[in-house]
């Protein structure tokens, strides 16, 4: 029998999604000052469960003050957060769905502007994503902050979520020390491949260590930063067969950086199915070459493609952003309709609310789609 987008998934043998199909986690700009969500961002995600994703990803949300990267963003830095992240997670379960805490260090893509100090990096290097000069963090700050990622998976694991997704994608602190382009270090933490995941690997055994084995813990992956002498797809199959073994349990396929141009992480103008998937062929090899769960992000809109890269063995699970974010329900509406494409345009307007009213949304839901079948 042919696989399914409704097949049920299970991670390891340490939970069970009811579909393969997940919110991968964006910014939503919802929370306050402190990075606490509040009732905005639960209608938020109920909204979503009641679409009938299979999985919620949290926003990225920041482990230490000084890896905030934008207003509004999630927080879980503090044991004073628990009650609001508890009343989120029990929002999502009251619907009957379940949630996963993304956790991330923005490293040198914070700003002063936003953390009132020099933000920290692997190493002080100019880059494009970043808004300035960072500032190299010595050994004994890299051990602190691998403690605030197991911390921030603790707290998760009080709070309620299901289960917790490391950020080693787009450009942020873990990507930055993998990719040679921001990682300078001439210490054990740079340099070599082995030194380069040396941080990615702490990272993953501490958190390990704090939420204990059956806690499932996963990770949100760069496959290539896509840029000339960056992180290669080479070498990020080598760090997903390490950080296999020291217990993550699924692993989500993205790539790009904000300096990566076309090749970003949300590209735009996908108008066609062809245009699709455009990390599948990365997950593909990912797929081929560990025994956990393998999922993919990146332009999904059409059932019909989707399920293609299913059934061509891409991928066991298939993460969505920005066509949630105007149509949430868009999973029941492709189960009603397997011919219904999304309405989403890929234009990347939805964040421009988040910095100006505090919130994403789509600015362009109002408006008629010509092939729109199912009123928005």
């Amino acid at each position: 029998m042919a696989r399914s987008l409704t097949d049920t998934v299970d991670i390891n043998g340490k939970i069970t999604l009811p579909n393969r199909l997940v919110r991968s986690a964006t910014w939503e700009g919802m929370c306050d000052e402190s990075g606490a969500p509040g009732p905005r961002l639960e209608d938020f995600y109920r909204a979503l469960v009641r679409g009938g994703i299979g999985l919620i990803i949290t926003g990225y949300t920041f482990v230490r003050r000084d890896g905030k990267q934008l207003p509004g963003k999630m927080g879980i830095d503090t044991d004073a957060l628990l009650p609001a992240l508890q009343s989120l997670t029990h929002a999502v379960h009251q619907e009957g769905g379940m949630i996963f805490c993304q956790l991330v260090h923005a490293g040198g893509q914070s700003s002063a502007a936003t953390i009132g100090t020099t933000p920290i990096a692997p190493s002080a290097v100019s880059f494009p994503a970043y808004p300035g000069m960072p500032r190299a963090m010595t050994v004994a700050e890299i051990a602190e902050v691998v403690a605030a990622f197991a911390a921030g998976a603790r707290r998760a694991q009080e709070a309620g979520f299901d289960g917790v997704q490391l950020h080693g994608a787009h450009g942020y602190l873990i990507n930055q020390f993998l990719s040679p382009l921001t990682n300078r270090r001439q210490d054990e933490y740079g340099g070599s491949l082995d030194n380069r995941l040396r941080f990615l690997c702490e990272v993953c055994s501490a958190v390990r260590q704090a939420v204990g084995p059956a806690y499932p813990v996963t990770i949100k992956l760069t496959a290539s930063d896509n840029l000339p002498e960056g992180f290669t797809v080479e070498e990020a199959l080598e760090a997903a067969r390490r950080i296999e073994a020291l217990g993550i349990d699924a692993i989500e396929i993205s790539s790009g950086t904000a300096a990566s141009g076309k090749l970003s992480p949300v590209r735009q103008g996908i108008d066609s199915e062809e245009q699709e998937g455009y990390n599948a062929p990365f997950a593909r090899a990912f797929t081929q070459s560990l025994q956990i769960p393998v999922m993919v992000v990146g332009g999904f809109r059409s059932y019909s493609a989707t399920r293609e890269l299913l059934w061509e063995g891409c991928a066991d699970l298939f993460a969505l952003s920005r066509p949630l974010i105007r149509e949430p329900d868009l999973p029941r509406r492709w189960l009603e309709d397997e011919g219904y494409r999304s309405t989403c345009i890929s234009c990347n307007g939805c964040f421009k609310p988040g910095l100006k009213e505090g919130g994403i949304r789509c600015v362009i839901a109002g408006i008629a789609a010509e092939n729109r079948t199912v009123p928005v």
